[in-house]
């Protein structure tokens, strides 16, 4: 059964959801702490056992929407008085079960908060394995809000935007959270299911200007530009054999890492100049060549010149990555089937010479000129804002931007700030008067640490938006007693560094 995404009655289920105070406090509320943490672990039974035999609307709802539990026709009836179980089976949501009102799809609350503020969304999308209570997906299975969309979501920049373009779009999330600062959003995806979701969620949450196509990569958008692409595309890496499962959410149907590929060199094609792209991705390590180096092939390939910033986050070995994906699939170890879905991707593995697969973000920008950013690093420690860095990444391209445009001359005329989630450790020998290592540390942003030397640690000690940073690095030659044009020389590139990690700003 496929959702039907009725206008108006997805205002009555919107209504009465809000009634109902379907919300994610009320909810945990409802259950407890305890056994809030356990549905994140995949368990079910503690949350029911805290909703006992309510049979309130939250409680209700909470059974049939959240947990994927059959409820009395009455009682949904009652939990939905605008909508009633014909209302939500005409959505294709739920169907009739005798006197019970069986669940087709899952409902839950997301909240979120950005630089507009707090919110939240109700995202419906297929039973998941919380709801079935484990076993196989279907291969056209649509995924809801996991760990990397709710990641994506929070890397995207969230400046003005006219046209975007969420490309793979599975339930909308993306292209909700895009509609956040954009007028006009394109969801396409290959998966007829998935943009039926796309639709209902955006009519469920008032979301206008979303219009779904139907089609792979930039076929439906085939001669058009856009300010902004975002997407988390199908790129998990999987056999081309038969009896593994090709789920439309995750497997783009090429073999290794090809999708991305296309991804990455395609996108320039379709930005306006200064537009960005941003999405997750896989890449191998292939024949002795690294991941993120065979990602700086696919750039330069690019029909159009792009600035590139790519953040590899983990990379995990052929034995992992398999297991991992094999498992989300719902096979487990000692299941069966499971050890010849990883022979399968082992052999495949193997057959390409792949050691590695890496994970990481994506952020592509048309260039306007010659290209000014080219910065492929490993990022593996914790970040303290995983979930809300597209603030930092815009005001790290907005600094980077501008001392772009500047010579050394022109910088060192320039005031800066220090930003003030930057933090000095100094760690001394026993006995030692100097330090033996000075740390500088962001709290904020992507949680970076740098060694400094003495010099590094004055200037950005120094720097509070009065004097010019030429005249602070001659300052501080002289009380080092070291050249002056030597020390220019050395931390003027620094400081375009650390305006793009978000160390420093422009004073004014």
């Amino acid at each position: 059964m496929t959702p039907h995404a009725d206008a108006a009655l997805c205002r009555a289920l919107a209504a009465d959801l809000a009634a109902a105070r379907f919300r994610t406090e009320a909810l945990r509320a409802a259950w407890g702490v305890e056994a809030d943490d356990a549905t994140g672990r995949g368990l079910r039974q503690p949350a029911l056992r805290g909703l006992g035999d309510r049979r309130d609307a939250l409680a209700v709802l909470a059974r049939l929407l959240v947990f994927g539990v059959a409820q009395p026709r009455d009682d949904v009836d009652r939990a939905l008085p605008t909508l009633r179980a014909d209302g939500l089976e005409d959505l294709g949501l739920a169907e009739r079960d005798g006197d019970l009102v069986a669940p087709r799809a899952i409902i839950r609350p997301q909240s979120f908060h950005d630089d507009r503020g707090p919110g939240e969304w109700w995202i419906a999308s297929d039973l998941d394995e919380l709801a079935r209570g484990g076993g196989a997906l279907a291969e056209d299975h649509v995924l809801g809000v996991g760990g990397a969309s709710l990641t994506l979501a929070g890397l995207q920049l969230p400046t003005p935007a006219g046209r975007v373009l969420d490309l793979g779009t599975g339930c909308g999330i993306q292209a909700l959270r895009a509609g956040r600062y954009a007028d006009h959003i394109v969801a396409t995806d290959i998966s007829e299911r998935a943009l039926a979701f796309t639709r209902l969620n955006a009519l469920l949450n008032g979301a206008d200007g979303v219009e779904a196509r139907a089609g792979s990569l930039f076929e439906p958008v085939d001669g058009e530009r856009f300010d902004r692409i975002v997407s988390n595309p199908p790129f998990v890496i999987t056999p081309r054999v038969a009896g593994v499962p090709a789920y439309e959410y995750r497997d783009g149907g090429l073999v290794g890492d090809a999708l991305v590929e296309a991804v990455i060199t395609g996108a320039g094609r379709h930005l306006r100049p200064g537009g960005v792209a941003q999405l997750l991705a896989n890449w191998e390590t292939r024949d002795g060549v690294a991941g993120l180096d065979r990602v700086r092939t696919w750039v330069a390939a690019s029909p159009v010149a792009l600035d590139a910033w790519i953040v590899e986050r983990e990379e995990l070995d052929p034995i992992r990555y398999a297991e991992m994906w094999i498992r989300d699939g719902g096979t487990a170890p000692g299941s069966p089937g499971f050890d010849a879905l990883l022979a399968a991707w082992l052999d495949d593995f193997a057959a390409r010479g792949v050691t590695a697969i890496g994970f990481g973000y994506v952020l592509l920008r048309r260039a306007e000129g010659a290209p000014t950013l080219a910065r492929y690093e490993r990022v593996t420690h914790p970040i303290p804002s995983e979930g809300a860095l597209g603030s930092h990444l815009a005001a790290a391209l907005a600094q980077h931007d501008r001392a772009a445009a500047l010579d050394d001359a022109a910088l060192a005329a320039a005031r800066f700030r220090t930003a003030p989630d930057v933090t000095e450790a100094r760690h001394h020998r026993p006995g030692e008067e100097a330090p033996s290592v000075i740390e500088l540390r962001q709290g904020g942003g992507f949680g970076r640490s740098v060694q400094a030397d003495p010099a590094l640690a004055g200037l950005l000690g120094a720097c509070d938006g009065e004097l010019p940073a030429g005249a602070l690095i001659d300052a501080i030659a002289q009380l080092l007693e070291a050249d002056a044009a030597a020390l220019r020389a050395a931390l003027l590139p620094t400081i375009r560094e650390l305006l793009l990690d978000g160390f420093l700003t422009f004073a004014d």
